[in-house]
């Protein structure tokens, strides 16, 4: 059994994704045995082939690829690549746009899950392009946060809710760490079926950690002694359809952990604000009627995905 099965998920973006692998490489030492799994995602072909050619270049035989003809989505790509894993203790989902900066950070991770029994997923901290600290903590999406908002909940329960903007030097349990660097008990993610892939983007990594801590009792901890830079929004162009994306998935998780009341809440709340700025932003009227149309999951992006012929 290997330690860490390292998972990446390629989109139209192989340029990022050799460089995110050749930084794994560069920073891993002997000190634990792992693979590379890459999934294409549905990229246009000449993109695909690109990164196949970059990655046979590099002659590693850990490195495996494969690929999807149509673009599942962030948790079903992931998924994927587990499908094809090898045998592990842990899994590594790794986004594409990201750099290893420190020496042995998959050894470091492995030793802190090792030596912390309650933990089922750990996450490194974030840095910018530019070195500046990402917060790499959140609070789980629920109406509780959409209505009262992060400042508040950190006020009112500093314990169940650490602040995000603080500098920990210590891992800190936490709601959920960034989706573009998990480090996950295999057995734990295994036990809960993985990500759930009716969500085609956003909320996969809250999901999954609260799954697991309500199935499991595993927590998610933030391990700020290792770093990792993250290019935000490379491997996803941002636009009014992503957007409505995000409070489409929003919508979808609020039912599944808090019901379909709190849905109902959480829509009116929507609705009525993309209401109120609609006349003044073309994109504002099409989140609107995003909602008006109900915000069901079937609106999503997925269901406008193409299968390619190769």
């Amino acid at each position: 059994m290997l330690d860490v099965s390292c998972i990446y998920v390629n989109y139209n973006s192989a340029t990022f994704t050799v460089a995110a692998i050749q930084s794994l490489i560069k920073k891993t030492k002997n000190t634990v045995t792992y693979e590379i799994v890459v999934v294409d995602n549905g990229s246009e072909y000449e993109n695909y082939q690109l990164l196949k050619t970059s990655l046979e270049r590099l002659n590693i035989d850990s490195i495996r690829i494969y690929r999807s003809r149509i673009n599942t989505g962030f948790g079903a790509g992931n998924m994927l690549g587990v499908n094809f894993a090898s045998p592990s203790k842990y899994y590594a989902f790794i986004n594409n746009d990201t750099l290893f900066t420190q020496e042995n950070t998959l050894f470091d991770l492995k030793l802190f899950m090792d030596a912390t029994p309650d933990a089922g997923i750990c996450g490194p901290q974030m840095m910018s392009e530019n070195g500046d600290r990402i917060s790499s903590i959140d609070h789980h999406a629920s109406p509780m946060r959409q209505f009262l908002k992060r400042d508040f909940m950190e006020w009112m329960n500093p314990v169940k809710y650490p602040k995000r903007k603080k500098i920990y030097t210590e891992p800190v349990s936490c709601g959920y760490v960034p989706g573009s660097f998990m480090f996950v008990k295999a057995s734990s993610f295994n036990e809960v079926g993985g990500f759930d892939t009716a969500l085609f983007l956003y909320y996969e990594e809250s999901d999954l950690g609260r799954r697991i801590f309500k199935k499991l009792g595993k927590k998610t901890y933030h391990y700020p002694s290792q770093q990792y830079t993250h290019f935000q929004g490379k491997s996803t162009e941002k636009s009014v359809l992503i957007k409505i994306e995000q409070k489409l998935s929003l919508l979808y998780l609020t039912k599944k952990h808090h019901g379909r009341i709190a849905r109902a809440c959480l829509l009116y709340f929507y609705t009525v604000k993309y209401l109120m700025s609609s006349p003044l932003s073309s994109k504002k009227r099409k989140m609107f009627m995003a909602l008006w149309k109900g915000g069901s999951i079937e609106q999503s992006l997925r269901n406008n995905q193409i299968i390619f012929k190769k």
